[in-house]
């Protein structure tokens, strides 16, 4: 049996996808995709980058996740870290794990999403 992470989806509140776009787009780096014509109804948006796929969907009881989160290993950690702080983004550093570096940011929502150095530290 071959198991693989597909996507993870993150929720949105309605309304929302001009600064999902600004955010998982822009800041980020992540590219959007297409959805299915018979679920674009529902609005969201969805993004992938490298092996990572994140699909934003519209909540109407929306409530930003502030534990459970998406993990994104970024190989220009430093510059993406910086482009976040010029545009007025809160970071929060943490230790870093198994030798890389690591920080948290809020997406536009409160969604935490933490920010992984692709290469050890030195």
């Amino acid at each position: 049996m071959s198991i693989s992470l597909h996507h993870v989806q993150v929720a949105m509140p309605v309304g929302g996808e001009d600064r999902a776009r600004a955010f998982y787009g822009t800041m980020i780096g992540l590219t959007e995709t297409a959805k299915p014509e018979d679920i674009r109804k529902r609005g969201g948006c969805w993004f992938e980058g490298g092996t990572a796929r994140i699909h934003l969907g519209v909540e109407q009881d929306f409530r930003p996740a502030r534990k459970a989160h998406p993990a994104l290993q970024i190989s220009d950690f430093s510059a993406l870290k910086q482009k976040l702080l010029d545009a007025g983004y809160e970071i929060s550093p943490d230790n870093p794990i198994d030798g890389l570096s690591r920080f948290f940011v809020d997406d536009p929502f409160g969604n935490k999403v933490e920010i992984i150095a692709s290469e050890h530290l030195t």
